[in-house]
This record gives C-alpha cells, structure tokens and sequence, in this order.
C-alpha cells in the first residue's frame, strides 16, 4: 500500500493535483505515525515530500486571496497542510529524519511557505489556518533536540516570520509558534532580544499574550524559563511598554514570586530595578483617592510593585539586599505618610472606614485596586527593618513610628493592617533602644490599644501622663489558641 503512494508522491510533481493526490498523501502521513516505519522510512519518501512541498511553494506563489475559495486553490492549500503534516509526523523522536530533512532545504523552504502564507492571513479559508498551523507544528517537531535546526529556524525566520505569526487570529496558530520559539530558545538568543527592536518587539508581544491569551501555556513558559532569568531584557521591555504591558509583566512577576520557590528565576539586579521603578513613579497612585481614577493603569503598576517588594523582601535571602537600597524604605515611609493624611483629608479610599462594601464597584465582585495599600506599605517597612539596625533608625528619625501606629485601628479598607503594624513595630523596636524609648515616651492618644502591645510582647505602664514600655511578665503572656 504504502508502495503505491511512494508512486503516487511522484506521480504528483509531473501531474495536475488531484482530489487522489491528497488521499494517497494522507497515507504516508498516517504511516509516519508508525515508530518502526518512521525510523526506517526511505530517504526517497522523504526527498519526494520535500520535492512536493517545492512544487506547492510554487502553486501558492501564483495565487492571490481571492482565489482561496476557488477549487483548485483550496486543495493546494489541503495538500501542503498535509506535506506539513506527513513531514511532522516523520521528525517525532527521529534525529535521523531531522537531519535529513533540513538537509533538503526544508526549514528554510517552510519558512518561505508560511511568509506566502501570512500575506494570505486576512483571508478566512479554514484551509489556510490548518495549512500554517501543520507548518508551524513541522518546525516544532524539527527543532526538538536538534541544535542545528534550531539555528536554522532562528536565523531565517527570526524575528519576522514569527512576529508576524504571533499577530495571526488564529490561537492555535499562535500557540503553536509560542512552542516553537520556547523550543529555541538558549541563553544567548534571550540575550540578543534586547539588542535590536524587532526582536525585542517580540519579547513584548509574547508577554501580553500571557494576557489576551490566558490558556496557552506557552507564553507563560517563555517568559517565566527565559525572558526573567535576563535582567537587561527585563528592564529593556518594561522601558519599551506601554501600561497595560508593564502591569501584565508586575503580574507574571508576582505571580512567579507566589510559587515560592527557594532559588527564584529572577535575578537580584531585576528587583533593585523594581524598587527604583517603585520611587521614581510611586505618587502616582495618589491618583485613586478620585473614584474615576479607579482603573489608572499607571497607579495599577505602583500597587504591584509594592506587592511584589513585599513578596522579594519576605525572608527571601537573595532579595534581602533591598534593605540596603538607596532611599527606598524613606520613599516607602514617607509614601504612607502621604496616603495616610490625604485619607484623612477627604473620604476617599485611603480613609479608614469599617464598611466591607464600600469600595466595591457597581454591578461587579471585584474590589478596588487599592484594597490593602496601606497595609501593604506597613508591611513592607517592617519587612526593610528585620535585623537592620540602620532602618530601624531611619524609621525613627523620620518619625514613622507614630504614623504606623496610628494605622493599628480596624480598617475595611486595609483587611489585616493592624496585623502588619504589629509585626512592623516588632521590627522597628527589636534590639532598638532608641525606638522604644520613643514608644515609652509618646503620650496616650489612642494611637493604639494595649491589645495591640500585648502580642509584641510589651506592656504599657502609665507614669506622668507618659508611657512606659515593659516586657509582659510570663504570667501576662497571652496564651496559645
């Protein structure tokens, strides 16, 4: 059987195509499934497919969108999917067949194809879909363990062809180029991203599609395994951005930190970069105490970056140089200063408020972006002061000590800030006799209760109108519950 269609593979570089043609394709493409016949097909098989593939290069040159619908063109579409299909199928787990195939020329030849292809794109034959889909498939199986593939693929068809796929309709088009492009991807590639604009273009572009296209996996995988592992291609792409770019890239980088993994992907150099993103736009979320400013992309990003600090700076050593980093817990203290006086301004949603409800928006379950902003700043102190004598001190000097404590009241708008002023406090005054003095020496005006003391380990005596600070007695210690 699969005698005849050898025969009939070459049959079809002298004859029209036919409606037989693509049947006897479609049977060496099943064969090809076979691991036996696979690995031991005939490299005339393989030279008659790639010689078929030359001829509807051709075919496909000579027409012109409006002939997808015509007969004739449709099934030249039909038959190179299949080549596409039959030549996949003969690379699965075959180094054999890879080399022999890229030896005829067929990566740079499929790569013409599919440029043909994409002028054709704005056209809507399903054809034409399964006909770059199965090309794209082929330079995935192709690639798979084969260094020298994956240079030819990079250097022919990178960046061009592949921004230009990654812009297709088509998501299974797109995710399958996302597979490619994981595929070839090395160190040194990644590197080069940031060097010239289209390949950075395409850095960015795969990026957002981790946005537009939350069930490819793909995407996911190049950024996380290959894009953060590069600090310079970071800060290059957040540099080229737009907003909404630069918020999808905070997420992605969150959400990675979230996995809590002991040795992160992301490089130290990228998080001091993050802590001066963060000081040199932090006041623009000031722009949300406006209701209207409730979606301020730019106000969106500064939110992330305060939570993927508090992420980095959460006992995690490799990121625990961010407590050296120039004026970045002042810019942090004197930020909370700012939203805690503009919420006692105006009602707005930096006030403290005791209504769970009141910043949900109209007609949707989400909340406001700026839902533990505060708590999150406080938290992010105290992560800056653990065992850092220094920072203690700055805190004190800059009289943030007061300010956090006046932030120790129950607030709706900060679920659990009291927690995170307890454990900044802790923090602040740990080792610090300095900064308990000054606790001993502030006046009762309600800045916080004894409770609040109390599971720092403290007291408060009073003595003069003055408060003084004790160590609880092991009897006064609050039990386990």
């Amino acid at each position: 059987m699969l005698g005849v269609s050898s025969v009939k593979l070459g049959e079809m570089l002298a004859d029209t195509f036919t409606l037989e043609h693509l049947t006897s394709l479609q049977t060496v493409t099943k064969a090809l499934r076979d691991e036996q016949f696979r690995f031991s097909v005939e490299v005339d098989i393989l030279g008659r497919l790639s010689a078929l593939l030359s001829k509807l290069s051709d075919e496909i040159q000579v027409f012109s969108e409006e002939d997808q619908e015509q007969q004739s063109a449709s099934l030249c579409l039909q038959l190179t999917a299949e080549c596409f299909r039959a030549q996949r199928n003969a690379c699965v787990q075959c180094p054999r067949n890879q080399c022999i195939l890229r030896d005829q020329g067929c990566i740079q030849l499929s790569l013409g194809i599919l440029g043909k292809l994409l002028k054709l794109s704005s056209g809507t034959s399903d054809y034409l879909f399964d006909a770059l889909r199965c090309g794209i498939q082929f330079l995935g199986n192709i690639a798979v363990g084969n260094q020298l593939c994956k240079a030819d693929i990079w250097d022919h068809g990178f960046p061009h062809i592949f921004l230009d796929l990654l812009e297709l309709s088509d998501e299974k088009a797109v995710a399958y180029t996302c597979m490619v492009l994981h595929t070839c991807l090395d160190e040194d590639k990644t590197e080069r991203l940031r060097t010239e604009l289209r390949q950075l273009k395409v850095a960015v572009k795969v990026t957002e599609l981790c946005r537009t296209l939350p069930d490819v996996d793909w995407t996911v995988l190049i950024v996380t395994q290959h894009f953060f592992k590069s600090a310079e291609l970071t800060e290059r792409m957040y540099a080229d951005m737009n907003d909404q770019e630069r918020l999808t890239l905070l997420e992605l980088i969150l959400a990675q930190l979230g996995e809590g993994k002991e040795d992160s992907l992301i490089p130290l150099r990228t998080a001091q970069f993050l802590a001066s993103c963060f000081q040199h736009s932090c006041r623009a979320v000031l722009s949300l105490s406006s209701v209207s400013s409730d979606d301020d992309q730019k106000a969106l990003a500064v939110i992330r970056l305060v939570d993927i600090l508090c992420e980095m700076t959460s006992d995690q050593r490799m990121f625990m140089a961010l407590q050296d980093h120039t004026d970045l817990l002042h810019t942090t203290v004197d930020l909370l200063k700012e939203v805690h006086l503009l919420g006692k301004a105006s009602k707005n949603v930096f006030s403290a408020a005791q209504e769970f409800s009141t910043f949900t928006r109209p007609g949707d379950a989400s909340t406001h972006p700026a839902l533990s902003f505060k708590a999150h700043l406080i938290r992010l102190i105290g992560n800056l002061c653990h065992g850092h004598a220094a920072n203690q001190d700055q805190v004190r000097e800059l009289d943030g000590i007061a300010l956090i404590l006046d932030n120790c009241s129950i607030d709706s708008n900060n679920p659990f800030i009291s927690q995170w002023a307890v454990f900044a406090i802790r923090n602040i005054l740990e080792h610090n006799l300095e900064n308990q003095k000054v606790v001993q020496g502030l006046r009762r005006q309600g800045v916080a209760d004894d409770s609040m003391l109390r599971e720092m380990g403290f007291r408060v005596e009073e003595r003069d109108g003055s408060l003084l600070l004790r160590p609880l007695k092991k009897e006064e210690e609050p039990g386990e519950c």
